[in-house]
């Protein structure tokens, strides 16, 4: 019997006989290019999905591209594959446990499926992206999840100069709030929130992704965690911590910091050693007292003295009222008296302060001591007579304009005076590693205290894209795909004589397969204009024979 299953080409979306090695439509390759162990490109899933590029793996399983065959759009699928337990994809494409961790590899599946079920069913929510499916194959679990639009946060961010004030924040962050407690209600703890996981999409709506079972989203768990670090909460620097709302509370308080001081968080395992973070008030003095002070509680590092629910760190980011009566509580909550060091410390003082009396009594009694009303002699020690102290010579920020940051970052000169926020960006005139910008600029005056925050904008050097394959699609559906990828483009109409389908593209100036710099290069695409169907040439006109002259005339 003819197999008849068909997937969806993951180049044109048209729908061709599985296990072709090329589009037939586009003449694209469908030859596997996924890594080795994953599953393979332009292969079909459950007969329901096509499965496209693999994009990414982590400790819990893989990603790839996918589109869902009825409708044909495109999707992301989360394949359970955790590297720590489980052997790997047999020659029959089941995945296997490792020997000894049956059960534990069974049991965190089970987890997997049970977290993106519970998504499944509170998305889509404003400010979540939607989990569409959930589904068991291959001896393991995947997510089928919408494909994310918009703009990574830290993109969005250095667009709009680096920082946005505390109003523009909380609007932005706002669906992302309601969204994470959303998931509290449902039971959820998201554990993952960072910048890495927000996107912004064209209207402007923050939206969330990132979703993890508890084990990759906690040191020493029994799968290879992966942490965001200056955003992930320190209880999850441990197993044996326990994790609740406030884990996520922390997460959020992180971005806001981000996004409102400029400065990532210092990492909550090396605030444990050394607590060094600084308001975001000191960073920026711009920030509302009110707002950073709710940003300090959110971030604490005990998890009973933060804010402990996102209802009330929003309510305290939207009001100074709220505020106010929030730092209050913890003020009381935190206070907890002096401790037996704070005593001990304090009873040494004390006796040093006496044994200084003291000294000061015996060696004050071998000469005169000056009246109440005298005035210290020239060059006394006295507090009172104190050299004024000098003014301190403000800095101004060095030019690093150009520079390759590698070679700034590796100066001990620079890390001894500095601190470096560092943003990416494409740019079709710097090369790629060169510092683009600076912030303040060269010359300008730099923030007062030590260490004074530089930003650097550095180039990722030209944003490539290959040249897709649209020979023969509508306009419609060239220009959707041109759009997609970033490629400027310059529609031309050509004459159709009726050797080509009307409205569709004939040729690109540019080979597909090619790699654009999208900054610089406009692709001539040209249509096929409507049909010109020719006017038949008239039949000639037949003359009767000329009169035989010997014929009398009627």
């Amino acid at each position: 019997m003819k197999d008849t299953a068909q997937i969806v080409c993951p180049h044109c979306l048209s729908r061709i006989p599985l296990q072709r090695e090329a589009c037939p439509f586009c003449s694209k390759s469908l030859a596997n290019k996924n890594p080795a162990g994953s599953l393979a490109f332009a292969s079909l899933l459950a007969g329901r999905y096509t499965v496209g590029a693999f994009l990414g793996a982590d400790g819990e399983g893989l990603t790839y591209g996918a589109i869902e065959n009825t409708s044909g759009v495109r999707v992301l699928l989360k394949e359970y594959l955790p590297v720590t337990l489980s052997a790997g994809r047999g020659p029959d494409g089941l995945i296997a446990p490792k020997n000894g961790s049956e059960v534990l590899y069974k049991t965190t599946r089970m987890d997997f499926t049970e977290l993106y079920t519970t998504l499944q069913r509170i998305t889509p929510t404003a400010g979540l992206v939607a989990v569409l499916d959930v589904l068991e194959a291959n001896d393991s679990a995947y997510a089928v999840m919408e494909a994310t639009q918009g703009m990574p946060l830290e993109e969005y961010l250095s667009l709009r100069g680096g920082l946005l004030d505390g109003a523009e924040a909380y609007k932005l962050l706002r669906p992302v709030m309601e969204g994470v407690a959303a998931m509290h209600k449902a039971g959820l703890v998201h554990r993952g929130i960072a910048p890495e996981n927000i996107f912004i999409s064209e209207n402007g709506t923050a939206r969330l992704a990132g979703y993890a079972t508890l084990g990759l989203r906690t040191a020493g768990s029994e799968l290879r965690a992966n942490l965001y670090e200056g955003y992930s909460a320190p209880e999850q620097y441990s197993a044996a911590e326990f994790e609740g709302r406030y884990t996520d509370v922390y997460g959020l308080a992180a971005v806001f910091y981000r996004v409102v001081s400029g400065a990532t968080p210092v990492p909550a395992a090396q605030r444990r050693v050394t607590d060094s973070q600084r308001s975001a008030r000191i960073l920026q003095p711009a920030v509302p007292a009110y707002f950073s002070a709710v940003l300090t509680t959110a971030l604490r590092l005990d998890p009973a003295e933060r804010v402990q629910n996102v209802p009330e760190l929003m309510s305290s980011l939207a009001s100074p009222e709220a505020a106010n009566a929030l730092i209050k509580r913890g003020k009381r909550r935190t206070w907890k008296g002096p401790g037996p060091q704070t005593i001990l410390a304090g009873g040494l003082v004390a006796v040093a302060v006496l044994l200084l009396l003291l000294l000061w009594s015996v060696l004050g009694d071998r000469g005169p001591r000056p009246s109440s009303g005298s005035t210290p002699a020239p060059g006394s020690s006295s507090v009172a007579q104190s050299a004024p102290q000098a003014t301190p010579v403000p800095q101004t920020a060095p030019n690093f304009v150009g520079l390759v940051y590698q070679d700034v970052q590796k100066n001990p000169d620079y890390n001894a005076l500095y601190r470096f926020f560092i943003t990416e960006e494409y740019s079709s005139e710097t090369e790629k590693g060169r510092i683009i910008r600076q912030e303040p600029a060269a010359g300008e005056l730099l923030d007062s205290g030590e260490n004074p925050l530089i930003r650097l904008v550095v180039s990722r050097g030209p944003e490539l894209v290959e040249m897709p394959y649209i020979i023969g699609f509508t306009r419609e559906n060239a220009e959707a795909e041109l759009n997609e990828k970033g490629i400027k483009f310059s529609l031309l109409m050509l004459p159709n004589s009726g050797e080509y389908a009307s409205n569709c593209v004939v040729k690109t100036d540019v080979e597909p397969g090619t790699l654009l710099d999208t900054a610089k290069v406009t692709v001539n695409v040209y249509i096929a204009g409507e049909r010109e169907i020719a006017e038949p040439e008239p039949e000639p006109t037949q003359e009767p024979p000329p009169a035989d002259p010997a014929q009398p005339a009627e």
